[in-house]
């Protein structure tokens, strides 16, 4: 039986923080059709999954519904791959993520600029930031936008919990200055944490741009639980894609132009597959050459980062009721020789878990921003069902190693001066690993153990640091790492990951510039009617988590696409635009 065919002027490729962007722009000229293809479940409107609206978001980190569970990266030359979260559900990261609001430092879009994509500086993309947001604190402001479709919110410190205020007094005692607004203010600094949520729940791309009125236009299309499994390529062109449905369908969509938006590391593969990179990779794995350029699938780049454990007190826990943690954060200069100002991060959570153990503990996430290291997407085989190779080498520069070296000794400096640091030996490195995973997963057997073993962490101070030593540090004394140089950068080695910032495989660039993949509007070089267009496009990471500057790619982009439209036929109805 042949397979359905069905023409639509624009196929988008993933529904994730760029493709919902893309459906409900692109969509808003009634005379164009356009088709939206997500591999994950949708979640309309009315069914939005009450995990994905909770505020608390680390129970969805531990799980294989929305995440591609085949999807494994290695963090560092040597080191074992390892499952690398990555979303597989409408509205992609954006539906999974912590919900940062970030978008990073003038200074990275101008680089932008320099680099080769021209168009991208911080003046060029201001107004796309502005566009996006509806930002309930500061919006309608020279910086901030108060109309868009993302809500963007702050919790201020007069409604912070103890934790919160212990440890923003404790950075401010360690030199860092306050900050009101991450998003207007470029230095260094500690702040309230903005982030895209409204009434104490997640708003993703899915919820903010796929709307029900978005939804009800006759002229978009959404397939959700559909994988791509072929970019259709003829001579130098993309016609379309074949893509299978979750009963075991065959789809067909012919496209006027393919835009593929499936993320850092699943872009570049499809790519490759198609015959689009490295002409020797490709044609060592049997795959026709359709456009050699090499810079598919490398310039990889994502924050490395490491993740610390302190014990609190009762008076410094919050109520598992109240459910967003995460609200305080800062930037500040690692002072490194080859670093540069504002390259660490640091975010805390007032509690490490959904449960009664994770209360007890509050995180703290450290990572490098603006890295040096870069890393690698490659194709394991020619078919779509094989997974791409992910190599992060994420400490590749020693340059990275030597930032996150002096941004752990800046963490141990901020927490051990405040009042939430009580013994050496209740601050503790923290790991993502498989027990951990297993303990995180929400069942009502982890209810009645993260219970008992809270209440076990309570009963006295050398029985938990004994606990914690044997089950959670594997006997590493961050005390003793820190006399010791080597053994400290060898903790930091084992134990980087990277924190699912993944960009820069397929950037933006010269057609001349054979490491370019794609020009500034993401038109894939030397192959016709074929953007990309999500974090890929990125030339380096940005300041930032890299949701909200995927958003304002998108928007960018489209609001491109739009004009190259009006500038070959009369728009059938005028769409808004940033000016």
């Amino acid at each position: 039986m042949d397979t359905p065919r069905e023409r639509f002027d624009y196929v988008i490729v993933g529904g994730g923080s760029a493709g919902c962007v893309l459906a409900n722009r692109l969509s808003q000229d009634p005379a164009i059709r356009v088709a939206l293809i997500e591999a994950g479940v949708d979640t309309p409107p009315d069914a939005v999954p009450a995990e994905i609206l909770d505020s608390y978001p680390m129970p969805l980190f531990f799980g294989d519904r929305y995440i591609w569970p085949s999807l494994q990266a290695r963090a560092v030359a040597g080191g074992r791959s390892k499952v690398y979260e990555q979303g597989r559900v409408m509205g992609g990261g954006s539906s999974i993520n912590v919900q940062a609001a970030n978008r990073g430092l003038p200074r990275d879009y101008d680089e932008w600029a320099a680099s080769g994509a021209s168009g991208w500086s911080w003046q060029d993309v201001l107004p796309y930031f502005r566009h996006l947001e509806r930002d309930v604190d500061y919006g309608n402001s020279p910086l901030h936008g108060s109309h868009g479709p993302v809500p963007i919110r702050r919790i201020l410190p007069q409604a912070w919990p103890p934790f919160c205020t212990e440890f923003a007094h404790a950075m401010g005692r360690s030199g860092l200055s306050a900050l009101a607004d991450q998003n207007a203010e470029f230095g260094d600094g500690w702040f309230p944490a903005a982030f895209s949520n409204l009434d104490d729940k997640r708003v993703s791309t899915a919820i903010a741009y796929l709307d029900a009125d978005t939804r009800r236009r006759a002229n978009l299309r959404i397939y959700a639980e559909t994988t791509v499994r072929k970019l259709v390529v003829s001579g130098r062109e993309a016609r379309g894609v074949i893509a299978m449905r979750a009963d075991g369908s065959r789809l067909a969509l012919d496209a006027g132009e393919v835009i593929v938006s499936a993320g850092a590391l699943q872009s570049p593969a499809i790519l490759m597959r198609a015959g689009i990179g490295d002409a020797g990779a490709l044609q060592a794995l049997g795959i026709e050459v359709v456009a050699d350029r090499p810079g598919v699938g490398r310039n990889l780049q994502d924050h490395p980062a490491l993740t610390f454990c302190q014990f609190l007190a009762p008076q410094y826990r919050m109520p598992l009721s109240r459910r967003r943690a995460s609200m305080t954060a800062a930037r500040f200069s690692s002072g490194v020789p080859g670093g540069e100002a504002s390259d660490m991060y640091l975010s805390s959570s007032t509690r490490a878990g959904w449960h009664a153990l994770g209360n007890r503990l509050g995180l703290f996430f450290l990572w490098c921003n603006r890295p040096f290291s870069r890393g690698q997407v490659s194709l394991a085989g020619a078919q779509p069902d094989v997974p791409p190779m992910v190599e992060l080498n994420l400490l590749d520069d020693e340059r990275d190693l030597r930032r996150m070296v002096a941004g752990v000794r800046k963490l141990v400096q901020i927490v051990g001066a405040s009042a939430l640091h009580q013994h050496p030996g209740d601050f503790f490195p923290a790991t993502f690993s498989p027990r951990v995973k297993a303990l995180s997963r929400v069942s009502r057997g982890n209810v009645l153990l993260t219970e008992l073993l809270g209440a076990v962490l309570d009963v006295s101070g050398p029985l938990r640091r004994s606990l914690i030593a044997r089950f959670v540090t594997g006997g590493a004394n961050l005390a003793s790492l820190l006399t010791d140089e080597s053994a400290l950068e060898g903790f930091v080695r084992q134990s980087v990951f990277g924190v699912w910032h993944a960009s820069g495989t397929c950037r933006m660039g010269a057609h001349a510039d054979r490491s370019a993949v794609t020009d500034a509007a993401g038109r894939v070089h030397d192959v016709g009617r074929l953007r990309v267009i999500d974090a890929s496009l990125m030339p380096r990471l940005p300041t930032a988590n890299t949701n909200i500057p995927t958003i304002m790619l998108a928007e960018k982009i489209a609001d491109t696409m739009q004009a190259e439209r009006r500038a070959v036929r009369p728009a059938s109805s005028e769409v808004a635009h940033p000016s």
